[in-house]
């Protein structure tokens, strides 16, 4: 069927038939409610009974591959008594209901979504549950507590049935219960297990909308062009031939570039390609790779404390045996499969946007301040988005879109090229760090102290959190150093480097743990001791790393590698998950070869095996991209790789064995889509260590010729 703008807007705007039972969570407005046409109220969670008995779950957080979509309607759907199967999803609108409580705001990251809904989504199933049974019963006249659920029936002892359906409209008129039971972790029917992605049939047969495939009637497309030097701008242009091609309607300047606005993509792209600019490199025309490594080796200033025990910096002047490693860490690029876009759509009464986003509010604000709107006339349509890794907690490229079409007055497809996208990220931060240890006269580790140097991403995006503490986010994997040391100091500097650094999966853990892990090898070394058994001896009073780091080196076969091969092992805590990694590598032609990696994992009640398993996977192949090749290299403010044929990452002819080990665990889950990315490097480079007795304390792995 064909609509026009005007039609399309008007049923697009429409709630499709059925009643919405809103639930309402501690904390929220409370929702009203009537038994006519239903009303869509603030709250966190949103679950949509239809009187045709479809079950519909708003997911507030977004799909990027790392299994939202399905394990978070588990949460509903077990509280609820229904296969997974039963529940439809849609993704969630911007709003203070859907804020992420572990983040503040409505956000998909940090390895909270789990972590975040575990028991608010419980909770809102099972209010659920005891609104539908209670309205069935009194229908029935019996009592509310003789009656169960079953998959989207309540159901009497004497076996009469009522569909959710027809006692939808009849329980939303009760209040919420605000005291509900939830289900016994011994009774799970779906958290724990293997239950079917919802996602995948969609991604199959093509029907999953991202970003990219957008399409709105009457839309036109715009191709923009970038400051090739980060953070210039453009000194002026002259566009006459551009307007001069076929398909081209506007040439706007914009807030980041100039956007040519075309029929089509292709005329847009080719329209761009003749523009004439003139460009101001600004202040990092001069920038390059050696100006931002030299700032961060000298950088001075007072560095934060993010812990302190004991007296490391005493201990250390006593020992009577010092070990000293400085590392390096380069900038590194997101390379998400989708390139940055973003669907606009402009009018005087308000703007829609449909954009790949990990946060909506702030691309709802960003919007909203391009158009010239206030925030609650931008509406924000998440789409599945081809990969997050943090890039896209950023939404630098929201408001190009929003200017494009509100001076065409249409709505406008903004698309990035991969070159745009390699060449204008925001960027993981760089580092250099210095770690030192101490041993007493009978060889025990008394001090270990790490400083930490670089920019800082918090500051920028969410300023207000380190006007007065330290950048928690740049501390990971260092403050909560586990080992049993007396003498303990982790130290922040924050050094700013001329460009925009963003957060990257894992964060600072990826950071932090190559130099924490690199370096627990190095005074293994110097005590002359297993790495092992030195990471044993230190965790005595952790169990859970204990745990996690003796399942992996058993799986391993840890010192029984095969000949010619290397065992390389690292632990680390991130998310309120445990994890231990070893690495079994060779060196070849003067390459590294990975063959296998072992991770054992203690995140805690796992609510999708197969969805933990497959982001850890998931997390080793990304690590292990940036291990290998990952560097971005400024020359004179331009960043040097455009694709991936500068920009490397894993094949899958080049993905070595990956071993997975579970340890069960009753604690509230833990995070899973980063944590396991931090701990390759080290393990990696510990395995090199084995191998060639060559310590390597820098990255990518592509720089060093290994003998």
């Amino acid at each position: 069927m064909s609509l026009d703008r005007r039609a399309f807007l008007k049923s697009s705007a429409c709630v499709s038939g059925g009643l919405i039972i809103a639930l309402h969570l501690p904390g929220c407005s409370k929702p009203g409610r009537t038994s006519g046409e239903p009303k869509t109220v603030a709250a966190n969670a949103w679950l949509r009974i239809g009187t045709d008995n479809t079950i519909t779950f708003l997911c507030d957080r977004s799909e990027m591959g790392q299994g939202v979509y399905t394990a978070l309607p588990t949460l509903i759907a077990e509280e609820l008594g229904v296969d997974l199967g039963r529940i439809r999803i849609d993704f969630a609108p911007a709003g203070d209901a859907y804020k992420n409580d572990l983040l503040g705001t409505q956000i998909t990251g940090g390895s909270t979504s789990v972590r975040d809904a575990w028991l608010k989504l419980r909770r809102a199933g099972a209010q659920a549950r005891t609104m539908l049974i209670s309205a069935a019963a009194r229908e029935w006249g019996i009592r509310a507590a003789v009656c169960r659920v079953e998959n989207g029936f309540v159901v009497s002892p004497t076996g009469k049935r009522a569909s959710f359906g027809a006692c939808a409209e009849a329980a939303a008129r009760l209040p919420v219960p605000n005291d509900v039971k939830l289900t016994d972790p011994g009774n799970f029917r779906l958290i724990g297990t293997s239950v079917r992605r919802l996602d995948t049939p969609l991604k199959v047969d093509g029907s999953a909308r991202y970003g990219i495939d957008v399409r709105l009637p009457e839309m036109l497309y715009a191709a923009l062009a970038q400051p090739p030097a980060l953070g210039g701008k453009a000194a002026s242009f002259d566009d006459s031939k551009a307007r001069a091609l076929p398909g081209v309607k506007a040439v706007v300047q914009t807030s980041s570039g100039i956007a040519v606005v075309a029929t089509s993509w292709w005329q847009a792209l080719k329209a761009r390609d003749v523009l004439a600019i003139k460009w101001d490199d600004g202040a990092n025309g001069a920038l390059n790779d050696g100006v931002i490594l030299r700032g961060l080796e000298r950088a001075t200033g007072t560095a934060q404390s993010a812990r302190r025990d004991g007296d490391a910096d005493a201990a250390i002047k006593s020992a009577a045996r010092v070990v000293k490693a400085e590392y390096q860490l380069p900038l590194l690029a997101h390379a998400t499969l989708e390139p940055q876009n973003c669907t606009a759509d402009v009018r005087a009464e308000g703007c829609d946007i449909y954009v790949p986003t990990q946060i909506q509010q702030v691309a709802q604000q960003a919007a909203a301040s391009a158009a010239g709107l206030k925030p609650e006339q931008v509406r924000v349509h998440t789409t599945f988005l081809g990969g997050g890794f943090g890039r896209r907690l950023d939404v630098d490229f929201v408001p190009a879109a929003v200017e494009a079409s509100k001076a065409v007055g249409k709505p406008v497809k903004l698309l990035w090229t991969r070159e745009d996208d390699t060449t204008h990220d925001v960027y993981r931060p760089p580092a250099f760090d210095t770690a030192i240890g101490g041993f007493d006269k009978s060889g025990k580790l008394i001090a270990w102290k790490l400083r930490l140097v670089g920019p800082s991403v918090t500051a920028r995006l969410f300023p207000a959190v380190v006007e007065k503490s330290i950048d928690p986010f740049a501390i990971e994997a260092a403050a909560n150093y586990p080992y049993d040391v007396p003498n303990v100091s982790v130290e922040y500097l924050r050094h700013e480097i001329g460009i925009n650094v963003g957060y990257m999966r894992s964060v600072s853990h990826a950071l932090n743990c190559f130099v924490a892990e690199s370096f627990m090898d190095e005074l293994a070394a110097s005590a002359r001791r297993d790495p092992v058994e030195f990471r044993r001896a230190l965790l005595s009073k952790q169990p859970r790393y204990l745990k996690a780091l003796e399942l992996a080196a058993q799986e391993a076969r840890y010192g029984a590698a095969p000949k010619g091969r290397f065992h390389g092992v690292a632990v680390m805590s991130g998310y309120d998950t445990y994890m231990a990694q070893v690495a079994e590598i060779s060196l070849e032609n003067g390459k590294v070869r990975v063959h296998r990696i072992v991770c054992a994992v203690d995140c805690g009640q796992v609510v999708n095996r197969d969805i933990v398993v497959a982001q850890v996977e998931s997390g080793i192949i990304f690590g292990l991209s940036s291990t290998l090749w990952g560097e971005i290299n400024i020359q004179r403010g331009r960043v040097q790789q455009t694709n991936f044929d500068t920009y490397r990452v894993l094949r899958i002819n080049e993905t070595p064995r990956i071993d997975v080990l579970l340890l069960d665990n009753r604690a509230p889950p833990g995070g899973i889509g980063e944590p396991s990315t931090a701990l390759v490097a080290p393990a990696v480079c510990n395995a090199i260590h084995a191998a060639s007795g060559r310590r390597l304390r820098s990255l990518p792995l592509a720089r060093h010729k290994l003998a």
